[in-house]
């Protein structure tokens, strides 16, 4: 169900909180304040690590607290109790023998009356805006993202590779175990919040809003001194070392996302995420452009000018013949199919191989006889010719 029945939980109609606290009844505010403070601060988690009972102790207590440490809860609580008495005994939850009450058809029941009880309960228990008192217990929280720089080679870069990467990481503080307190104090209700772990601030008008204590961090209790190792943080810094799963094709300056690997979370909260930016560094002869790997070949005069088969190298494997066609200018690019990056979906792009006519800077007797030769076989077709034609 819904409206008003949100956060509700029946078990708690059948639950003594003034037994909880250890007060009576007819306990005064500030009574009920000074047992749950000595309560919580004997049981809270961070003055208690890895006890379980003494943890659970205190989500109790902060429960009884939330409803009878606010006046208006605490109102609705003892109505409730006093009109539902023989709950105790087994009038709450099973509607069988003895004219016990279903809490369920009650409020299911305040859909057609349009208010009653179920309001009243969906007030008390329910999701809405709270007063005072407050929720003791904070709500795990995901860790930090986590980013490091990995530089790997352009080949692994194309293939792909497992790296080890060294990361210093958030944990909890060695010398106070994540309290923030300096060894040997002992923690106290923090004065802003009373316990709360967050503080109500006005945003105008009727609304209102819940913010993170600023004195506390949420933490609920505070030290008179502060550990000198983390300096009241909590948080100290240890070294881990984890492998990442760099994947084919991947480029410079690409963020690759580890789940899971970031800093840990908070009141058992799942880690958060490690990114990756991988640096690629530079090949001696291949390139990349998009999906396709681009190489430079030098070929001779000759070749270019009669035409050629020659040999290119490709990354990672074996050679190919790329065939040069006569009268071949400078600069042209020639594609080898499949013969570049790995894509994500297990095709390959292209080598494009881009070739450069080499010009000798020096040249024996009979190179120079040859090329002499040349020169006067094309002296009646001047390359510029064209430079100087009429309207030019």
């Amino acid at each position: 169900m819904s409206d008003g029945k949100e956060g509700f939980r029946a078990d708690w109609a059948q639950k003594d909180f003034y037994q909880v606290l250890g007060v009576k009844k007819d306990a005064t505010a500030d009574e009920i304040k000074k047992a749950y403070r000595k309560l919580a601060r004997a049981n809270h988690p961070d003055s208690n690590p890895g006890d379980t009972a003494k943890h659970d102790r205190f989500k109790a207590v902060a429960e009884a607290y939330d409803v009878v440490g606010d006046a208006d809860k605490r109102t609705k609580y003892d109505e409730m109790r006093e009109l539902y008495g023989s709950g105790a005994r087994g009038g709450f939850g099973g509607g069988g023998a003895g004219g016990g009450f279903n809490l369920d058809d009650l409020l299911r029941d305040r859909a057609g009356s349009g208010g009653g009880f179920g309001d009243m309960f969906g007030d008390l228990f329910g999701g809405g805006g709270r007063r005072g008192g407050g929720q003791q217990v904070r709500r795990p929280s995901k860790g930090a993202d986590v980013e490091t720089t990995a530089t790997i080679s352009f080949t692994d870069a194309m293939d792909g590779v497992t790296i080890s990467l060294r990361l210093a990481s958030d944990s909890p503080c060695p010398a106070c175990s994540g309290t923030g307190g300096k060894p040997g104090t002992k923690p106290h209700i923090c004065p802003q919040c009373d316990g709360a772990g967050y503080v109500t601030v006005s945003t105008g008008g009727a609304f209102a809003m819940n913010e993170t204590c600023p004195h506390c961090g949420g933490r609920q209790l505070v030290y008179d001194e502060a550990c000198p190792t983390c300096h009241g943080s909590g948080r100290g810094t240890s070294a881990r070392s984890i492998q990442a799963r760099i994947p084919a094709g991947v480029k410079d300056g690409q963020r690759i996302r580890v789940r899971g690997k970031g800093s840990a979370g908070e009141n058992g909260g799942p880690a958060g995420d490690l990114f990756v930016v991988v640096k690629v560094s530079p090949h001696r002869l291949f390139a990349r452009k998009g999906d396709n790997l681009t190489l430079t070949v030098p070929v001779s005069f000759d070749e270019a000018a009669l035409g050629a088969d020659i040999k290119v190298p490709t990354l990672g494997g074996a050679p190919v013949t790329l065939k040069i066609p006569a009268g071949t200018p400078n600069g042209r690019t020639f594609r080898v199919r499949g013969k570049g990056v790995r894509r994500a979906d297990g095709t390959y792009g292209d080598l494009l191989a881009t070739v450069e006519v080499q010009v000798p800077a020096v040249l024996d007797q009979a190179a120079r006889e040859a090329v002499q030769a040349y020169r006067e076989a094309m002296a009646s077709k001047p390359l510029r010719a064209n430079l100087f034609e009429a309207g030019a």
